[in-house]
């Protein structure tokens, strides 16, 4: 596969996506390894957490070098299609919730129903509950840093900003020992579905060929018009919502 050069000036739309996507994903492995350590103690949540990263670690080494055989193109092509249907899964729940139609994420309420259902549990069912949490979450950032990154030759920025949040979320799990709920993740969810969908339509178009004006500088004019596309539809929702709680 032909390798890109790295060109730090074009670096902060991809490391800024994977930092806020990663944070996002953290927050909420936090909560339930939070809730494990709490509830049955920290010997399984930190083993269980630590176990998902080894596994993580080695999925990268077995999966990471095989990105190398793939043709440019083909890469582009099949990452962006997977970008532009994981942003709008994000940008369309980020929607909903900004327009009131499902409720906000609430991290305080997702440790408590962690918290009680591990009331009882044994220690290896508290280890793999820590250990599901960390896998699951950090396979999405996995994908996210490989898809933000991988096809434009970012992958270095992009891991930058993923290891950033990781030790962002780290760091205050450390300092508070409880879910961090006062960070804006719908905020958040809606920036990033709206980062999201413009790699993946920027890398689909190149996939197929497309040259874009400006070449990775239409990037952020793309971000800017999901965005404005994202709050024009919260106010078209809104008054269906409302609508439908009247009686």
């Amino acid at each position: 596969m032909m390798t890109l050069p790295l060109v730090w000036s074009h670096a902060g739309p991809p490391m800024l996506a994977a930092f806020l996507a990663s944070l996002v994903e953290f927050v909420e492995a936090l909560t339930i390894v939070l809730a494990v350590g709490t509830v049955r103690g920290w010997r399984p949540a930190l083993s269980g957490a630590a176990l998902g990263v080894a596994a993580l670690v080695l999925l990268v080494a077995v999966l990471g070098p095989g990105l190398s055989a793939i043709p440019l193109h083909y890469l582009q092509l099949a990452v962006g299609v997977l970008l532009l249907l994981f942003g709008a899964r994000w940008l369309r729940k980020a929607i909903l919730r900004g327009a009131g139609r499902i409720a906000l994420h609430d991290e305080t309420l997702a440790f408590a129903k962690e918290s009680a259902a591990l009331e009882g549990a044994a220690d290896f069912a508290a280890l793999m509950t820590a250990f599901k949490a960390v896998l699951l979450e950090g396979l999405e950032v996995v994908f996210i840093v490989i898809a933000v990154g991988a096809a434009g030759g970012m992958l270095v920025p992009a891991s930058i900003g993923a290891g950033i949040a990781g030790l962002v979320v780290l760091v205050l799990g450390v300092v508070v020992h409880r879910p961090l709920a006062r960070v804006p993740e719908n905020a958040l969810k809606f920036t990033v579905g709206a980062m999201i969908l413009s790699f993946g339509l920027f890398w689909t178009g190149e996939g197929l060929g497309l040259d874009w004006p400006g070449e990775d500088w239409s990037i952020p004019v793309m971000i800017l018009a999901w965005l404005a596309l994202g709050l024009l539809l919260v106010q078209i929702v809104k008054p269906r919502a409302r609508a439908v709680v009247r009686p």
